[in-house]
């Protein structure tokens, strides 16, 4: 179907066509047509006062598939993908068996060519995400792995961190860490502070994440390589990281898209959808950290999208899984974010930032270029609830509420999803 965006905010650094309000045609998922007063073809959508920019890249999400299908799979995670604004998924190793294996790698890519959304598999460092035994990861590599985690768990084990940085140097590779110690967060349930005092929960001290951070950045100073900080929420580690860059070294970090939206007062009545790790931090954290977002040292927003079923979250909130859904959502925490920090560098965490670390190709807007496009209206107005979400999973914090922002269209690989 031919679609003509009749002049929607082109926000596409490199492109000639930056920052102009133009119409642009999309035909059999190509570009075919860029320009003021086109004639208008197929169909027809009024796009002004909306956001055209490259598709979105989510360098972070929990799809369950294989050993997890309950909570979710890859259709429906790359439905909830492609709804929420994204071309591309960098899909975590967490599953039953864990990606650590060529079978798995293929796995997670064999349905691409019929997707508009791409599933890009995270290798796991270690056999079964366990931090004891190396995976083949130049195998993995070889098969499509685009990057190496252990996904929602550190790699805690040193000697193996240390490994993982020589390795990877052998093409490039890069290792994502999810920088938390487990024995300071044990029996954690939410941010260490006032809150967790008050309501008598086990608390998760921001010293977890540092020490992490600190420990990793100076194997990384010992070992080379390149090393990437997921779901950092604590102004001592976004220090260490903005030093360690300016000494030269090669460590990028991303957020949460959901993590500056709420705070940890926001779980006074024990809703166990508001139970993510990191856990939402305080009001005072959490303004500190928006200058972080403006100068740069936050690399990259994430959807940090973790499905649970209800059977994991309907439960005593001290026994209750930690995660929430977050793929579809991220729009909206990118507009209440834009009321903060400026939308185009928010924009840059969404599109190029987290190509340009994973390696993957930048979409030009240009005559006969494929479309990898996303549209969205910062005033559109909707909620997440049954009849819109795509996800197996409800364990939301925004369930049936009011939402602002929307994705309006995505357009990749040759496909497109409308919202008009």
């Amino acid at each position: 179907m031919k679609v003509t965006l009749e002049s929607p905010k082109i926000w596409f650094p490199g492109s000639a066509h930056h920052g102009k309000s133009l119409d642009v045609i999309i035909d059999k998922g190509k570009i075919s047509d860029i320009g003021k007063g086109l004639k208008e073809a197929g169909r027809v959508f009024e796009a002004r006062g909306m956001w055209l920019t490259p598709g979105w890249v989510d360098m972070q999400a929990n799809l369950c598939d294989p050993g997890y299908e309950q909570k979710e799979d890859l259709a429906s995670g790359a439905a909830a993908a492609a709804a929420g604004g994204f071309t591309a998924v960098a899909v975590m190793p967490n599953t039953r068996p864990a990606t650590d294996n060529k079978n798995q790698v293929h796995y997670i890519k064999g349905e691409n060519p019929a997707r508009l959304t791409q599933l890009h598999p995270v290798g796991a460092v270690t056999v079964e995400c366990k931090g004891e035994d190396l995976t083949e990861m130049i195998d993995l590599h070889t098969a499509g792995a685009i990057a190496f985690s252990d996904g929602m768990v550190p790699v805690w084990h040193t000697d193996i961190v240390l490994k993982t940085l020589q390795y990877l140097q052998k093409f490039n590779g890069l290792l994502i860490q999810r920088p938390e110690d487990l024995r300071l967060n044990l029996f954690g349930t939410m941010h260490e502070g006032m809150s967790s005092t008050r309501l008598g929960l086990k608390g998760m001290p921001v010293l977890s994440e540092e020490i992490m951070v600190a420990r990793d950045l100076q194997l990384l100073e010992y070992a080379g390589g390149r090393i990437h900080f997921s779901n950092i929420s604590s102004i001592g580690a976004l220090e260490r990281i903005k030093k360690a860059r300016k000494s030269g070294m090669q460590v990028t970090c991303d957020m949460a898209i959901h993590q500056l939206s709420f705070t940890d007062d926001d779980l006074h009545d024990f809703d166990t959808v508001f139970k993510v790790n990191p856990p939402f931090r305080d009001k005072t954290t959490n303004k500190k950290i928006l200058s972080y977002l403006e100068n740069g040292t936050i690399d990259v927003l994430v959807s940090s999208h973790q499905p649970q079923d209800e059977e994991h979250k309907k439960m005593e909130f001290d026994l209750a899984e930690f995660g929430a859904t977050g793929l579809q959502t991220a729009v909206h925490h990118l507009v209440r974010l834009s009321d903060k920090v400026n939308m185009e560098t928010l924009l840059e965490k969404l599109t190029l930032k987290p190509r340009e670390i994973l390696g993957l190709e930048m979409p030009t807007l240009e005559k006969g270029a494929m479309a990898d496009l996303t549209l969205f209206d910062p005033k559109g107005k909707w909620k997440l609830d049954h009849a819109t979400n795509k996800s197996q999973s409800r364990n939301n914090p925004l369930w049936d509420k009011p939402l602002n922002g929307k994705v309006m269209a995505v357009f990749g690989n040759g496909q497109q999803m409308l919202n008009f």
